[in-house]
């Protein structure tokens, strides 16, 4: 049963779907990027880098949920887009603000 789900679902799969897992996998891995620079550094902390690999994720993932036309994951995304966005506009506003301190 389950090696013919397995045999159904890989021969349905269509470039939208490879987009689709593709936008999940990289979603997904700004966690372990978080986990690993967490234990680096021995607290927990957010790095640069998940915002960026969360705007990635999250621009391939709103591509996938426009061809499929789902508001409630458009939506989704869209808010998300700009959750990081916004994130990452902070970091570097407050970057600049300690340069100019600096000088």
């Amino acid at each position: 049963m389950l090696a013919e789900f397995i045999e159904r679902l890989i021969n349905n799969l269509s470039l939208w779907a490879i987009i689709g897992f593709a936008g999940q996998a990289v979603f997904a891995s700004r966690f372990i990027v978080q986990w690993i620079h967490s234990e680096r550094v021995r607290r927990s902390e957010i790095p640069l880098a998940f915002w960026y690999i969360s705007l990635a994720g999250g621009i391939v993932l709103l591509i996938y949920a426009v061809h499929r036309a789902d508001p409630v994951f458009i939506i989704g995304q869209v808010t998300g887009l700009f959750v990081y966005a916004r994130n990452l506009h902070l970091i570097y506003r407050e970057r600049r603000h300690a340069a100019a301190q600096v000088t």
